[in-house]
């Protein structure tokens, strides 16, 4: 990756959204896709993690895998990035420090952290989440037609004004019930995941050999 010398400051909202993408399906897609339109994102990077602090003693696809995975899956797009600065780091994924790293690496962009509603509420007890707050704005995002996601869990965390700036960058989406773990298990039973990942995702599923005989 460039250094901080090497890179121009700018002013791009950047979206960060991580994951074990194993593999990446539609919803993953939508959900980058909708933040980026609703929150007029420059860019949302894609970053699988090397290991999930709460997937640690679940077997994972290999980094190469789920990286070349998420780069099908993005198919092109040229404002979705996959980013491998967690695999390289490699240990333990903590989101904080992930953020700082690419802070470090993107310097002057206003960094946005996409998540999921049922996430918010677990916020607290991520690593360092005061500092995880004040590096990105949490992007939270909720099915439509769903209530307002409970912020009172961060109240503590962040300043009013950085309370009043999460709330004005709710994300709704539409509802898609799709899981990485029903897919695995489709293709562990030898069924049919089209139309559940991009069908270039599908194919390298298919070559590679990928969840025949994982169950989790």
């Amino acid at each position: 990756m460039p250094t901080n010398d090497q890179r121009p400051m700018t002013n791009e909202k950047l979206g960060v959204f991580g994951g074990s993408f194993d593999p990446i399906h539609y919803g993953h897609l939508l959900l980058a896709e909708t933040c980026r339109e609703q929150c007029r994102l420059d860019r949302v990077l894609l970053v699988p993690a090397a290991v999930p602090p709460h997937k640690r003693s679940q077997p994972m696809s290999s980094a190469r895998d789920r990286i070349e995975i998420v780069r099908l899956g993005i198919g092109g797009h040229e404002q979705l990035a996959v980013s491998t600065i967690e695999i390289d780091r490699g240990g333990v994924s903590y989101t904080v420090d992930t953020l700082a790293a690419v802070a470090e690496q993107e310097p002057g962009s206003s960094l946005f952290l996409l998540m999921g509603a049922d996430s918010l509420k677990d916020l607290p007890t991520w690593r360092e989440p005061q500092r995880l707050c004040e590096l990105a704005v949490p992007l939270v995002v909720r099915r439509a037609g769903s209530p307002e996601p409970d912020f009172s869990s961060i109240r503590h965390l962040v300043t009013p004004a950085r309370l009043e700036e999460i709330r004005e960058h709710q994300v709704e989406m539409p509802i898609i019930e799709l899981s990485s773990t029903e897919i695995r298990e489709r293709v562990a039973a030898g069924r049919s995941i089209r139309y559940r990942t991009p069908r270039a995702v599908e194919k390298f599923i298919e070559t590679q050999g990928l969840y025949r005989s994982r169950q989790t």
